[in-house]
């Protein structure tokens, strides 16, 4: 048995109270889910500028009555910092996941990208250490690469940040090793690569590009590719996004804290293969859609060409094993967005 099946068992032995900021957004609410059918304790925090209420309701129907009186929900915004304080009173463990993300998003509006990214993050880990917090856990992105060309990437090696939102990342990476060294804080930060799966919303002009083209798909709308189609990218199932929180949340010793790791299946994937896989699988739903061409426009402005994971590190100081490859990641969000255009 590998490591994360284990503590899955373990975690039902040994109930918990743990924090997940972002819980109604969509790697919160896997989090908050797999806690909850799991016997723990989450208390959630959200503000709803990216995250919904749908997404909370969801949780409730999947997990049943028992397991949703385990949660507690406080709508408030990271960017104060009583809520922070507030949202940690108890907690043993934290998973923060709230954020501003979207690269255009940032180019756009980099203050408040800036406000929620860097302002908040500071507040939490403020919040959290005064706490006694001993556990954090904290989203950061691939963004930080920024314009370094090695591939796989490597924690230890990174580039100039190529918009506001990866250097929002980068900051917190670097306040997250402040506070260890001036405070004796632990914490881990976790390199996201393009996550993708149910409870990922198309809604709104910074969707991800996949949820985007699920939606376009079923109401039989253009499907836009930015640049030449051979950008690419190694993206990530969210059940492996859950399963690097969990292990890092637990993780034993300290050798493996105040590290950051890499969060991905390590496969690149081209848009032009991650728009056909996605048209074949819901053309066994819908059959016109296998057919659908895609239509493309310019390159995206701040965007990588490409990117892909090592994932050694992960595996070797978490126990990280990621159980779904990005054909049965697609397999799943696939039925997910089928259901839930009925």
């Amino acid at each position: 048995m590998t490591v994360y099946p284990q503590l899955l068992a373990t975690l039902r032995e040994r109930e918990e109270t743990w924090l997940v900021t972002g819980a109604a957004g969509f790697i919160g609410s896997n989090l908050v889910e797999t806690l909850l059918n799991h016997g723990q304790r989450v208390v959630g925090l959200d503000n709803f500028a990216t995250g919904y209420p749908a997404n909370l309701e969801d949780i409730k129907a999947q997990v049943g009555p028992a397991a949703w009186r385990l949660f507690s929900f406080i709508e408030g915004d990271i960017r104060d910092l009583e809520t922070c304080r507030r949202a940690c009173r108890g907690a043993g463990r934290v998973l923060h996941q709230a954020a501003l993300g979207s690269v255009p998003r940032s180019i756009k509006d980099p203050v408040a990208t800036h406000q929620a990214n860097v302002d908040g993050f500071l507040n939490l880990l403020v919040a959290a250490k005064d706490e006694g917090i001993h556990h954090f856990v904290y989203a950061s992105s691939s963004s930080v690469y920024g314009d370094d060309p090695h591939l796989p990437k490597v924690e230890e090696t990174t580039g100039r940040p190529l918009s506001p939102y990866a250097l929002t990342k980068a900051i917190d990476e670097q306040y997250a090793m402040i506070f260890a060294r001036s405070y004796g804080f632990r914490s881990i930060g976790l390199r996201y690569f393009n996550v993708f799966g149910r409870r990922q919303s198309p809604e709104g002009p910074y969707a991800a590009v996949m949820p985007r083209w699920f939606a376009a798909l079923l109401k039989g709308e253009a499907c836009f590719i930015d640049g030449d189609g051979q950008t690419s990218r190694d993206f990530c199932y969210v059940a492996n996004a859950v399963q690097a929180n969990l292990l890092a949340a637990t993780a034993d010793g300290e050798a493996p804290w105040n590290q950051v790791y890499n969060v991905s299946f390590g496969q690149r994937t081209t848009l032009l293969e991650l728009y056909d896989m996605i048209r074949q699988r819901l053309g066994r739903h819908r059959p016109g859609i296998a057919a659908a061409e895609a239509v493309f426009r310019g390159f995206r402005e701040g965007d990588i060409r490409h990117s892909l994971a090592s994932t050694r590190k992960a595996r070797e100081l978490l126990g990280y094993d990621p159980a779904f490859s990005v054909a049965q990641g697609l397999d799943e969000t696939a039925s997910w967005y089928v259901d839930q255009a009925r």
